[in-house]
């Protein structure tokens, strides 16, 4: 039977996310590098909306979203119990509101009208939040990293480096030290390994 293949661009927060869950699970299946300007037919035939990632399953089965592919490896295996250490309130918090403040902040100049600084201002306010909830602990669900952590990530990643300097000098220690150590965690830099661009044989 085939492996599953995995759609994916290397640094799409989504897809970030994606591969995190399919490595800590250990699952096996064939990488195919996008790049964003030049899709693979194969991947627009699976998934005609064109995002990453895609993930086609043995069974022919075709996942076209970030977090069914995260609950699809862990449903296969998940050695660090990270589906108990979910909260679908706070990543709707952040695939919602801070995705939309974030892109307006990072890229304000894709939209019309738009004050980058009122974005990030708003942004700011929803990681504050999660700078108390770590005040509870090491991450967003206790003292292991978990579904939440890995599922927010990186998108919490995205908008630190938009302005590193002027993030590195906030008060949000905790959060600083969460984000450090799942940037500079072995799960994270094998799953930002490069790849070349995908082409069919």
């Amino acid at each position: 039977m085939a492996e599953p293949i995995l759609y994916s661009f290397r640094r799409c927060p989504y897809a970030m996310r994606a591969r995190m869950a399919l490595s800590v699970s250990g699952a096996q299946y064939e990488h195919r590098e996008v790049v964003l300007r030049d899709k693979p037919p194969q991947m627009l035939e699976a998934s005609p909306k064109g995002t990453v990632p895609v993930l086609v399953a043995e069974n022919g089965e075709v996942l076209e979203e970030s977090l069914d592919v995260m609950r699809w490896a862990l449903g296969q295996s998940d050695p660090e119990g990270w589906l108990d250490r979910d909260d679908p309130a706070l990543i709707e918090a952040n695939d919602g509101p801070f995705k939309h403040h974030l892109d307006r902040y990072k890229y304000a100049t894709r939209y019309d009208d738009v004050d980058p600084e009122e974005h990030r201002a708003a942004a700011f306010d929803i990681l504050r939040m999660l700078e108390e909830r770590l005040e509870a602990g090491a991450y967003l669900c206790g003292e292991q990293r978990g579904f939440a952590d890995i599922a927010i990530f990186p998108f919490i990643r995205q908008f630190a480096n938009a302005d590193r300097a002027w993030f590195d000098v906030q008060d949000l220690p905790k959060l600083q030290a969460w984000l450090e150590g799942l940037i500079t965690s072995d799960l994270f830099t094998g799953v930002m390994q490069k790849h070349p661009q995908w082409k069919a044989a």
